[in-house]
């Protein structure tokens, strides 16, 4: 029978762990400076700064596209830093923008209870300068094709270290893979509470695995960043942050393409002649 020393060491071993399967970014690695230049930071005020909150990600000249439950109730004074790397170090490159109560879109079927619909828009308060820090990525239509199960995407954000809510300070970045929905679906996954608006991604860590949690995957402060497949936004980080690095609960990500006919109609966008499917 081991020492009262030993089980002391045993449980603060598993404490540890614990706490570990509530890091951001899980895996991955530092991205090379503004290689992602669409990447968003949307922050909240605190004390005399702004504080990272939520990721996104720039569509358009002036647009901004991130997740509703990054906002349900409104901006309440946050602010859209683009041309970031570093969220503590001065940089040329960063544009600050407010986010004014009437140019913030959440979509109007969005779901607390599930997430369904989690996908919103944000018309800065003027057009950004444009650089190669700070420029739009495509972002798949209806009618385009998504990845399906095994496809490695890519996602990036500046999410939580751990439960104590320490941060990264320079932006993170992983490659994962799809998870079937059917899987994704089950009731040891997140049975009914993935619909048909989400797809859900993470990836087994390599062996052997040099981290404490078994896969690599997004969580809590990376929400309402990008999901990408071959270069083009295909999700919008939702349900990234209560269950990172566990095996059979994997980033759950809104479907882009679901939403062309919401987006042109809120963006003023002229409909192309072909129709887009509307959630």
């Amino acid at each position: 029978m081991g020492s009262e020393k030993d089980v002391f060491v045993g449980a603060a071993l598993v404490f540890v762990a614990l706490i570990s399967q509530s890091e951001g970014i899980i895996g991955g690695r530092e991205a090379a400076p503004h290689s992602r230049p669409y990447m968003a930071s949307i922050q909240r005020p605190e004390g005399d700064g702004l504080k990272h909150e939520c990721g996104g990600f720039v569509i358009a000249d002036q647009w901004v596209m991130t997740a509703v439950h990054c906002m349900p109730n409104g901006a309440n004074g946050r602010k859209v830093v683009l041309g970031v790397h570093s969220l503590s170090q001065p940089e040329d490159t960063k544009q600050t923008f407010d986010i004014l109560e009437h140019n913030l879109y959440n979509h109007p079927r969005f779901s607390i209870d599930t997430f369904d619909n989690d996908i919103a828009l944000i018309k800065l308060d003027r057009p950004f300068n444009a650089s190669e820090a700070v420029k739009a990525v495509e972002f798949l239509r209806s009618g385009g094709v998504n990845p399906t199960t095994d496809d490695e995407v890519e996602t990036a954000g500046w999410g939580s270290l751990n439960n104590l809510e320490a941060r990264p300070d320079k932006l993170k970045e992983v490659v994962v893979k799809m998870i079937s929905h059917g899987r994704c679906s089950r009731s040891d996954y997140f049975g009914k509470k993935v619909t048909s608006n989400m797809m859900c991604a993470h990836k087994k860590c390599s062996d052997p695995c040099d981290q404490p949690y078994p896969v690599e995957d997004s969580c809590d402060g990376d929400s309402g960043g990008p999901l990408l497949y071959n270069g083009v936004a295909v999700g919008i980080t939702s349900k990234g942050g209560k269950k990172c690095g566990q095996l059979k609960k994997p980033g759950v990500y809104t479907i882009i393409s679901h939403y062309t006919e919401w987006i042109d109609r809120t963006m003023g966008v002229q409909p192309a002649a072909a129709g887009g499917q509307e959630s």
